[in-house]
């Protein structure tokens, strides 16, 4: 009788991709974007929606064969296609490859994190506003991340993945990571996620836990003033910022701004009020768009980029400044140019658009 003996699995193909001009070199499995290969080995280029959607990761391709997935023009417009340009998170490699990034942070790469899938069981979901929950989950295994950096949370089953920022500090890189995470959720009545948190997701509850990913996350070692600006949701990031900064003992000075609608939109009063008694400048800054005549209000009103400006012009704060804005994308559009006129150098600000996945 003779022998048969049959392949069942195939070999996986992998190439090299060099990024310049760094000269990093790294592997890519054929089928695996460039991106997702980045981040398997712990190499964070910059990035931001993942999806081909926002041209964080646009990079031009100097040698090597390539195919793109789909992506949206407005993030690589033809004419930059023509030219050679990329996306990272579009693109599959069919030889080995030469990139060059044309958006890269030193910082960044430094400190780079390999991503991780880990299981995770919900802890507890907590009303801080009458649209803002937090979500309280416990990993099966020590998850590393940068204060400012994300996950993605997926419930298994339902084909729901949501990206969403780590609202408690990341604890000392010694520990090895922590195994609680907390994130600020704002409720959208048709949101994928959100939806569920009041009804859907309870104690004990399965979720995968995916990250870290994102380049909005703490600098650490600067003596200029922080600056962080922070609207619905976009508290959490800059609520695990600052409690990295407090638990390293930074003496830095802090303007902490949070845009709310009314009175009854605000939360962490309390804990903003003790910080203040803890830290020798600091200051927190909320404002009201839509103050209400019970709020009995005697803050600043108004949207919070105009407030930003008022204050910044006011007080002048001396030394290099590094700003931190987090929240919805018109928000952030409104922000980013005043933080430019008050001086704010480019590199040094850093910002996290929110955007709503809906059913």
């Amino acid at each position: 009788m003779n022998d048969i003996i049959s392949k069942t699995e195939s070999e996986v193909i992998t190439h090299t991709v060099r990024f310049e001009p760094m000269g990093i070199e790294m592997a890519v499995d054929e089928g695996e974007t460039v991106l997702d290969a980045a981040f398997r080995q712990g190499i964070s280029v910059m990035h931001g929606c993942k999806e081909g959607q926002c041209a964080s990761c646009k990079s031009k391709l100097l040698d090597g064969d390539i195919e793109l997935l789909k992506y949206s023009t407005f993030a690589l417009p033809e004419s930059e296609r023509d030219t050679d340009h990329i996306l990272l998170c579009r693109t599959l490699a069919y030889s080995d490859i030469t990139v060059e990034l044309l958006n890269y942070d030193e910082d960044l790469l430094s400190r780079s994190i390999a991503v991780k899938e880990i299981s995770a069981k919900v802890v507890s979901v907590t009303p801080l506003t009458r649209d803002i929950r937090l979500l309280t989950v416990q990993l099966q295994a020590p998850l590393r991340f940068w204060a400012g950096q994300y996950v993605d949370i997926t419930i298994p089953g339902s084909g729901i993945t949501r990206a969403f920022s780590m609202a408690n500090a990341p604890g000392p890189v010694s520990a090895g990571g922590v195994r609680d995470l907390q994130f600020i959720i704002k409720l959208y009545p048709n949101g994928a996620f959100s939806s569920r948190l009041d009804d859907g997701l309870h104690e004990g509850d399965a979720l995968t836990i995916k990250g870290p990913y994102g380049t909005c996350f703490h600098r650490e070692g600067r003596s200029g003033p922080l600056v962080l600006i922070g609207g619905g949701s976009g508290m959490s990031p800059l609520w695990s910022i600052l409690q990295d900064h407090i638990a390293q003992g930074d003496d830095r000075p802090v303007r902490f701004f949070y845009g709310a609608r009314t009175k009854a939109d605000l939360f962490h009063v309390a804990e903003f009020g003790r910080i203040a008694s803890q830290l020798a400048d600091f200051q927190f800054i909320p404002a009201l768009s839509h103050a209400e005549p019970g709020d009995e209000w005697s803050g600043e009103t108004g949207f919070i980029h105009d407030v930003v400006a008022r204050v910044l012009r006011a007080q002048g704060l001396d030394g290099e400044i590094d700003a931190y804005s987090c929240g919805p994308p018109p928000m952030i559009d409104a922000v980013l140019p005043v933080l430019q006129m008050a001086g704010v150098e480019p590199e040094r600000i850093y910002f996290d658009k929110f955007t709503t996945a809906t059913r």
